[in-house]
């Protein structure tokens, strides 16, 4: 196999209090070749900026490659991209997991799913964006011994999942910035126990659990400031019957959970309000990073 193309999906993590180890993979999809050459390295369709070594698909790659023992010489194309960038929707992800996915796919497949996270990870710095893009639906971590290990949970078709997405980015180093150097026990246990309980609310569809189980008092009130009338968008989609609203990663892209679809309301009465919000339904990806 000299050429191959690979599908990658979006993902949203932390889920309210899961912070830097949960994520859901959704359907919403970057995709890239990957093509072997004699020697070098060309980007196509990417823009000028993406266009050296340091473009994470191909630092994804070259690590697999280098991990299989083989050259990592290659020309990518970026084909299909919708997974909006700086919008908390792992689109960093995407070019990690399609790196090491083609690598592998090129290859033999002579890496385990194990080997390609853990590279993954040691790429993006933390597994609740790469596992559910690599993996598909609904996926916790731990980083163990400085290796990450992950179990992946199916999602109730029942939940219906709406992104909210601005025309405003949040970058991940101003979210991260925000954030206080310590922590209260109290906040602590409060979302300790409540991310012990979230994948059992995701994966029986109990919207009462739901509700409670996407509470943080670790991040969220912090990075609000770094967002543009949130309080207004949150608040207009309790209003159309969400039961759950959160950042999504470090944002600026927002979530909400229903019990029904709500998206063409919100578009409604987003319209009239600043920052250009609209609402995007998703479904649940369960099959995350594949060949097409």
């Amino acid at each position: 196999m000299e050429k191959v193309t690979v599908r990658v999906p979006a993902t949203s993590a932390n889920i309210g209090p899961a912070f830097d180890c949960a994520g859901i993979a959704f359907s919403l999809y970057n995709v890239f070749s990957f093509e072997k050459l004699e020697s070098g390295v060309e980007f196509e369709n990417f823009e000028d900026q993406y266009t050296g070594k340091d473009n994470l698909a191909y630092v994804a790659y070259k690590a697999a490659c280098d991990a299989i023992g083989v050259k990592s010489d290659v020309k990518i194309t970026s084909v299909d991209i919708n997974v909006p960038f700086a919008r908390g929707l792992g689109s960093s992800a995407t070019l990690v997991c399609a790196g090491v996915v083609a690598a592998n796919l090129l290859n033999g497949k002579k890496l385990t799913d194990n080997e390609l996270l853990e590279i993954a990870n040691s790429i993006e710095g933390h597994p609740d964006n790469v596992d559910p893009a690599l993996f598909g639906g609904l996926c916790a971590s731990v980083i163990c011994d400085g290796k990450p290990v992950t179990v992946k949970f199916n999602v109730s078709d029942k939940i219906y999942f709406t992104a909210l997405i601005p025309n405003f980015e949040v970058k991940t180093s101003d979210a991260r910035a925000a954030l206080p150097g310590s922590y209260c026990r109290k906040d602590v246990i409060f979302n300790m126990s409540r991310t012990a309980l979230l994948p059992y609310a995701f994966e029986k569809g109990n919207f009462e659990l739901i509700k409670t189980v996407t509470q943080d008092k670790i991040h969220e009130q912090y990075r609000k400031r770094l967002f543009k009338n949130i309080d207004e968008v949150e608040k207009i989609a309790y209003s159309m019957g969400a039961v759950s609203f959160f950042i999504s990663g470090a944002g600026s892209t927002c979530m909400c959970i229903s019990s029904k679809p709500i998206y063409n309301e919100l578009n409604e009465k987003l319209k009239n309000i600043e920052n250009e919000w609209i609402a995007y339904p998703l479904e649940v990806d369960n099959q995350g990073t594949k060949e097409v």
